[in-house]
């Protein structure tokens, strides 16, 4: 079935606009994804302003959480008044949060929270990061949980390519297929040659095995239900453990926690390198036709 163009789009999406690193690392959003939050780290760069990145931000993503690092140095950005402008212009459109190292002035702490949360009337709060990063994890967990980050996700899936599939032994007939989708708790497959009826519902299987944009591995499954699609009938199979309780193996779940972080996160990552550039290099010609002077007319 393929991912779509509105796939792309679709589905709440969570940016952090220029953390610091040490506060709060990239390889948080591989952590996040498992929980549901698809989370993004937007830095800034000399080339494409930041104020410009955020706007694209808004403009191709309708359903989006923007949280600001208010203690990030940024040239010509005064955090304030920019983020009041952004509350006063978008509204309930977008949806914004703040982010600051913590203070150690209770009084200044309390006039930062007053003037965001009261004057600017954000609506995803104003957090104060510890100084060490193990303990920020935890702590914006929380936050994104409140905040609804997920959307209506449950888990999230990964929309597998054309060389995935999945073959497997049932009572000595093997299946092969196409993997459609998978999760970390499930997958869905369309199976080549399978007459309806020939796996029942809760069905065990042992020993699938798994090609998901390349990568491979084994679990065990059973057949949650069936359902008609464009594509043929469509499987669903929740993974299961060796002992019987739902889920991967822990070094299978580690594996495709990392390709699924990989295939859901890759695209956007792409369309917003593409727009970012596109902006930059509008950028730099808005500014080469500012600095060129003028031809007198003799």
């Amino acid at each position: 079935m393929g991912e779509s163009t509105a796939d792309l789009y679709a589905g709440r999406k969570t940016f952090f606009i220029a953390p610091d690193p040490s506060l709060l690392p990239e390889s948080y959003m591989e952590d996040y994804l498992n929980h549901g939050y698809e989370s993004y780290i937007i830095c800034d760069d000399r080339y494409c302003p930041l104020y410009k990145k955020v706007e694209i931000i808004i403009s191709l993503f309708s359903d989006c959480i923007l949280f600001f690092y208010v203690d990030a140095v940024i040239e010509g950005l005064d955090w304030p008044k920019y983020i009041l402008h952004l509350q006063h212009d978008y509204g309930n459109r977008v949806r914004i949060g703040v982010l600051y190292s913590k203070r150690r002035s209770e009084s200044e702490r309390e006039r930062l929270e007053r003037y965001y949360l009261f004057d600017v009337g954000v609506q995803c709060g104003c957090v104060a990061l510890e100084y060490h990063h193990s303990k920020n994890f935890a702590l914006l967990d929380k936050v994104m949980h409140a905040n609804q980050a997920a959307g209506r996700r449950k888990t999230v899936r990964a929309i597998c390519d054309d060389t995935s599939d999945v073959t497997f032994f049932y009572k000595k007939i093997e299946y092969k297929g196409k993997l459609e989708d998978v999760s970390l708790n499930h997958f869905s497959c369309v199976l080549f040659d399978a007459d309806p009826g020939e796996l029942p519902t809760y069905a065990k299987v042992k020993d699938i095995l798994l090609v998901v944009n390349g990568m491979h591995f084994h679990s065990n499954g059973v057949l949650m239900m069936q359902r008609e699609t464009e594509a043929g009938l469509l499987y669903i199979f929740v993974f299961m453990k060796a002992d019987g309780t739902q889920g991967l193996e822990s070094d299978s779940a580690h594996r495709l926690s990392q390709k699924i972080y990989q295939m859901v996160t890759t695209r956007t990552k792409d369309l917003l390198h593409t727009v970012f550039t596109q902006a930059r290099q509008s950028y730099e010609s808005d500014k080469k036709s500012e600095q060129k002077p003028e031809q007198n007319n003799t």
